[in-house]
Order: C-alpha cells, then structure tokens, then sequence
C-alpha cells in the first residue's frame, strides 16, 4: 500500500468541503429576502461568485504542497476507476506529467479537482480502496450529528 504525502485529516476536510459544494444549486430564489428564516433559508444552497465553500476549498487544496496535490488527484483517479491501488506508482507518475504541461500548476491542479463533480465520493472512494478510515476524523465543530454526540456533552450557547 502506497504511503500518502496527504494526511487522511486533510482528505477528509476536502471530502467534507467538496460535498457542501457538491450540493450547491443554481440561483432559484429570485426574490431573496433579507431575512433568511423568511426563505426557509434557502439561499445557502445557491451557487454564487462568492461561495464562501468555495473560496475555503480553493484556498485549502491551494496551500497544499505539490506532493500533497498529486496525491489527491490519484486518490480521485482510484475512486473514479481509473485505475486501481496496485497502479498507484503509474497513476501518481501520470498526474504528475499532467501538472508539469500546466503554465500555473498549483492553480490548475485546483481547477482540475474542483472541476470534477462528486470530488468528495471520488476521493471517499479512493481512500476506501486503500483501506484507509477517514471517517472517524473530526472535521468541524458541526460535523458530528446531535446523535454522534455524548449525551452528557454540553451543547454551545451564543
């Protein structure tokens, strides 16, 4: 099994993220209000220039360094079927020859990935077949369901 230059940490924030952009929809509120209880709040699945999902997702996979890149679009290639975990040497070799034709390649890598749909189950899915868990990693304050909680947690107030 091919040792990532990727923590399972880092892929599964991406995963998390990607699935938030995932879901995003065209404009369908043409009369938004101010108020988003009003819109039964709506407005948050919407596609827009200023996704702040997409401006973190950017900015996420844009820090990682170049090792880091090629590993996430191998991982996506494997949970696409491009290939499969015992090809990993060729198909990360094969990512990166495509990076090197790039004018920009940290730019375009991003592209690349955020240009796939379902990025998110892709690299769930390349994970998988590399038996790596990444599903017991804590993603966000909100990322566990009120069932995943203690029972004796304190829930937040503002």
């Amino acid at each position: 099994m091919p040792e990532l230059a990727i923590s399972a940490e880092k892929v599964a924030f991406i995963i998390e993220k990607a699935r938030e952009f995932d879901v995003k929809e065209a404009a369908s509120d043409p009369d938004s209000g101010s108020n988003p209880s009003d819109d039964d709040g709506i407005d948050v699945l919407e596609d827009t220039a200023s996704d702040p999902v997409a401006s973190e997702l950017t900015g996420f996979i844009g820090a990682l360094n170049e090792d880091e890149q090629l590993d996430l679009v191998t991982l996506m290639w494997i949970g696409r079927g491009d290939g499969s975990v015992d090809e990993w040497d060729d198909l990360r070799a094969r990512a990166a020859e495509a990076r090197a034709e790039y004018k920009a390649p940290r730019r375009e890598a991003v592209q690349y990935l955020l240009g796939e749909p379902m990025l998110g189950d892709l690299l769930a899915d390349g994970l998988d077949e590399l038996g790596i868990d990444w599903t017991d990693e804590r993603l966000t304050a909100d990322s566990s369901g009120p069932s995943e909680r203690d029972e004796d947690e304190p829930t937040k107030r503002r």
